[in-house]
């Protein structure tokens, strides 16, 4: 793995530099061993920062990873184990059939039925993250997008499908496959009365959809609580979301969180 820096900026939202300013960019693979090991820790990393968020819910929620070598394979946590303990070792690989082909633990169904159908119908996504977080699941009972509020809700401006048929817990891949139709070529889609689900080219950058969308439907809850919201008008959020709404982007604004996770938890590695 390359993770020797380049010297053009990562995006927009970088100012004046100095000469030979090395900014940060997505690592270079030299094999697939070396891709597939930097998925399962970014992997690990991301439940890491999922826990630490609080976005855990008893045993629900699931992020995945594609595999490099095997497409149709994904890397996904185990069944009932907590998002704070989760190591690049515990992580299991499944097939998009539900059989376990790596590792020694349970997958959860759900976790199979939406992820699998959502891989299929997003060939383009590395990876996909869903979670009972608090805001998501209060916001995802409105059964409505994410209005242009903030500057940071501007990332999911005319991004973002809705599914607005629930029916339980999700235990039939039927249902995972109308989630990836709501999803469609978007970066993210609100569940109604279930949360949020989010997907990326890699997976810190399906993570940072997560927890950005996570706060983003936090902000709008209070700000409809206190009174009648002005959203931002729809050039100024489509020229925001070209700014911090791309892959690249997102994959960038995670770098602090990633920096802070594995500094203050190596054990991830394991």
């Amino acid at each position: 793995m390359d993770t020797s820096t380049a010297t053009r900026t990562p995006h927009t939202g970088v100012g004046p530099v100095p000469p030979g300013f090395k900014a940060k960019v997505p690592p270079v693979f030299h094999s697939l061993e070396e891709e597939r090991l930097h998925r399962k820790q970014e992997l690990a990393a991301a439940f890491r920062l999922f826990g630490k968020f609080g976005f855990s819910e008893g045993v629900a929620g699931h992020i995945t990873a594609r595999d490099p070598e095997n497409p149709h394979w994904f890397w996904v946590n185990p069944f009932g184990m907590s998002f704070t303990q989760i190591k690049v070792s515990d992580l299991v690989l499944v097939d998009h059939e539900g059989n376990v082909v790596e590792g020694d633990q349970p997958v959860n169904r759900a976790a199979f039925c939406i992820h699998s159908e959502v891989h299929k119908a997003r060939p383009d996504a590395v990876a996909a993250a869903h979670a009972h977080s608090v805001h998501g699941k209060a916001f995802s009972t409105l059964r409505r997008r994410l209005d242009p509020l903030t500057q940071d809700a501007c990332a999911f401006f005319e991004d973002h499908g809705l599914y607005e048929d629930f029916r339980g817990v999700v235990n039939d891949t039927e249902e995972g496959r109308r989630i990836g139709t709501a999803l469609g070529p978007n970066k993210a889609v609100i569940l109604a009365n279930h949360g949020l689900l989010t997907v990326g080219a890699t997976v810190a950058e399906a993570a940072w959809w997560f927890i950005t969308m996570e706060r983003s439907c936090q902000a709008q809850l209070l700000a409809m609580a206190a009174g009648t919201p002005y959203p931002i008008d729809r050039d100024t959020a489509l020229q925001v979301r070209e700014q911090i709404g791309t892959p690249l982007a997102g994959w960038f604004q995670l770098r602090p969180l990633w920096d802070q996770i594995t500094e203050e938890q190596p054990d991830l590695f394991d």
